[in-house]
């Protein structure tokens, strides 16, 4: 094996992607589309792009993935995937008899942190929260450049807590697909956002709406940031991060870094906050990229 050479794949819902980075520099980068529902031919996808870029490398490599779930430490098995093809598989196992190789796995918001832990925004700190602000509301934790990993696979999954300190100004009860009733997931995802501001509004159209200055939308932005504030006050009052970086689609709202740093100074149990803030270096290629740095 090339010891220089790692391919990171990011296993999506619509499409599957892989790097190829050396001395951590992209050399290649190739994706097709995700099999729909379709558990083998996922595998085969899979398969087929690590040995195209093999082929044209003329070398081989270590292979992680980042993937829309997490891999149970008391079964093996895929859970919590919101591409439900992959629940209850030894995805792993599977992988590694295809290939021929040992094969690491980690969450998708995990692998967005350790990019941008490794190489990112948060390059040379000591601990770092990544945060997805997207479809769902996700997070990983790095330490020391090491990934947290906890008994249950789940470290980071702040995205279902209840939202902190609630109040009749932050709207009705809505009660989450997990069962629970309002997690920080049905506030501070993008169809959370758009679906409790009740503008008849995505969140992407929400957020250009305020940049020229419609006043809903301004208000509904300032209620989002406050939102985000609590919740991330949250984690910090226990983990104490050097640096959060935000990553997703609603990361992209350059409003949110100069809001939410005030704001997380009420909540937070500090005279100063000593955290910076940062949108992702990488943008979206950090989940991939972080998937090729699984290995060390």
């Amino acid at each position: 094996m090339h010891s220089a050479l790692r391919f990171g794949i990011d296993l999506g819902g619509s499409k599957i992607e892989i790097i190829a980075l050396h001395q951590g520099q992209t050399v290649l980068r190739k994706r097709c589309v995700t099999p729909q529902g379709d558990y083998r031919q996922t595998l085969q996808s899979i398969c087929s792009l690590v040995q195209v870029c093999e082929l044209e490398l003329g070398a081989s490599a270590s292979v992680g993935i980042g993937i829309p779930g997490a891999r149970s430490p008391s079964n093996g098995l895929i859970k919590n995937a919101n591409s439900t093809c992959l629940i209850g598989q030894d995805l792993l196992g599977d992988l590694q008899q295809l290939l021929q190789r040992p094969i690491r796995l980690a969450n998708d918001a995990d692998c967005f942190a350790l990019s941008e832990a490794c190489d990112g925004a948060g390059a040379g700190a000591s601990s770092l929260f990544g945060v997805i602000l997207g479809t769902g509301v996700g997070g990983g934790f790095v330490i020391n450049g090491r990934l947290l990993n906890g008994p249950n696979a789940i470290a980071g999954e702040w995205g279902h807590n209840p939202l902190p300190w609630r109040g009749a100004a932050d709207g009705a009860v809505q009660r989450c697909y997990c069962g629970l009733d309002d997690c920080i997931e049905t506030f501070l995802s993008g169809p959370g956002w758009a679906a409790r501001s009740q503008l008849g509004m995505s969140a992407e159209s929400i957020a250009q709406a305020a940049t020229h200055g419609d006043a809903r939308a301004v208000q509904a932005l300032h209620v989002y940031a406050e939102q985000l504030a609590r919740s991330l006050a949250g984690v910090i009052n226990i983990i104490d991060p050097e640096v959060i970086v935000l990553g997703g689609g609603l990361s992209n709202i350059a409003a949110l870094y100069e809001l939410v740093p005030p704001l997380l100074a009420r909540y937070v149990f500090t005279e100063q906050l000593n955290i910076r803030l940062l949108p992702a270096l990488h943008g979206d290629s950090s989940g991939v990229r972080g998937a090729a740095w699984l290995w060390p």
